[in-house]
């Protein structure tokens, strides 16, 4: 005879799921997509970008709950654009920003702690 099971207890199904189709795209389980497919990650490792497609299927995995990674199609992907000279100035002076302690106003060479909110100089004193 089988112990009768608690009416909260479930078996755990959370790996059982099979792959399909799932809010409209094909979806894999993690390291089974084709090769052709590439989330957006993998993509800007290669030089790329998705380019403004949407994304063709996605990975589904288990981690403290279903979590999803969308796919995109390698034959679709377009180049990354390059910084031009105003985005890096932009860029320059937001991580400057980033740097400059609002307390003391120096630029520490090295992001404030949010956490603190200035630099641990400023922070013990």
């Amino acid at each position: 005879m089988h112990p009768r099971r608690s009416p909260r207890t479930r078996p755990n199904r959370r790996h059982e799921r099979p792959p399909g189709r799932r809010a409209g795209v094909n979806t894999y389980r993690k390291n089974l997509a084709p090769d052709g497919l590439k989330t957006r990650r993998q993509l800007r490792a290669a030089g790329l970008r998705p380019g403004g497609h949407d994304p063709v299927a996605q990975i589904r995995y288990w981690r403290h709950g279903w979590r999803h990674a969308y796919l995109y199609d390698t034959q679709h992907a377009l180049p990354v654009r390059p910084m031009t000279p105003g985005r890096w100035r932009a860029h320059e002076a937001m991580m400057r920003a980033r740097r400059t302690c609002p307390t003391c106003r120096q630029d520490r060479g090295y992001c404030i702690p949010t956490s603190l909110g200035t630099c641990p100089d400023c922070a013990t004193t």
